[in-house]
């Protein structure tokens, strides 16, 4: 009998074999401790604060920069663990920023020289957030654990911005619309049995903004973007501290 038959006849009985082996399930052993038992409430906020100015401020091309501002964000959230290491609930955010600028040149070369004066810019952002929240402890340690929060947000904005002085004045007045489904891990760290420090970071997420403005009370314009993300923002790294009843 040729050689290659039986090569052939040999991987036919085998077969059988060899797909029994392939079905069997392959088990880890890995035990998932229990870090938020069900029933506990999950109360915590965070809160942001920034405030800048410049005076005759010179950067590389920018020169002549007088100009000051703040931002302050709120963030409180509240989640119920209805089932262990399971929790959902909701967040709710306002974010309020003004920017006077002053003066501001740009001298690129001695052909091409740009110069901003007297803006003035008001904004309010605000958003509510329904969250579920999966928690994972590292190892048997109750102290320390990461956690995959799904974020679904609707909000909008408002803000005014004027610019120039006396007849020479213009103004925009825009609004808002998004919406936001996105997905942020975490790591919570425990200070005592009820308080714990937490950081998440947005990952991955898509999202939809519709904006209308209309300038000088006559001429109206607007702006509707699509965007999916799946990459980690460095600008979205949040902190807060969460009380655990």
């Amino acid at each position: 009998m040729n050689n290659n038959i039986k090569v052939f006849i040999l991987l036919l009985l085998l077969w059988p074999v060899s797909v029994s082996l392939q079905a069997q399930a392959f088990k880890r052993d890995i035990e998932q401790g229990m870090f938020v038992p069900k029933g506990q409430w999950i109360l915590g906020s965070s809160v942001s604060y920034s405030e800048f100015t410049g005076d005759n401020y010179r950067f590389l091309v920018v020169e002549g920069i007088n100009t000051n501002g703040y931002s302050v964000k709120v963030s409180p959230v509240l989640c119920y663990a209805f089932m262990e290491n399971v929790a959902a609930g909701g967040r709710f955010s306002y974010n309020r920023s003004l920017l006077k600028l002053d003066n501001l040149d740009l001298n690129i070369n001695e052909d091409m020289n740009l110069n901003v004066k007297d803006l003035y810019q008001l904004k309010h952002a605000y958003s509510g957030m329904a969250i579920l929240r999966n928690y994972i402890s590292l190892g048997a340690n109750t102290r320390f654990a990461i956690f995959n929060e799904t974020q679904l947000e609707i909000g909008g904005s408002q803000s005014k911005v004027l610019s120039g002085k006396g007849v020479a004045l213009t103004g925009t007045y825009q609004t808002s619309r998004d919406f936001n489904l996105a997905v942020s891990p975490g790591l919570v760290a425990f200070i005592n049995n009820f308080m714990a420090v937490e950081v998440n970071v947005g990952v991955l997420g898509f999202s939809f903004s519709k904006l209308r403005q209309i300038t000088d009370q006559v001429q109206v314009g607007e702006r509707s973007s699509n965007r999916g993300s799946f990459k980690i923002n460095l600008f979205s790294i949040g902190m807060g501290i969460a009380f655990y009843l």
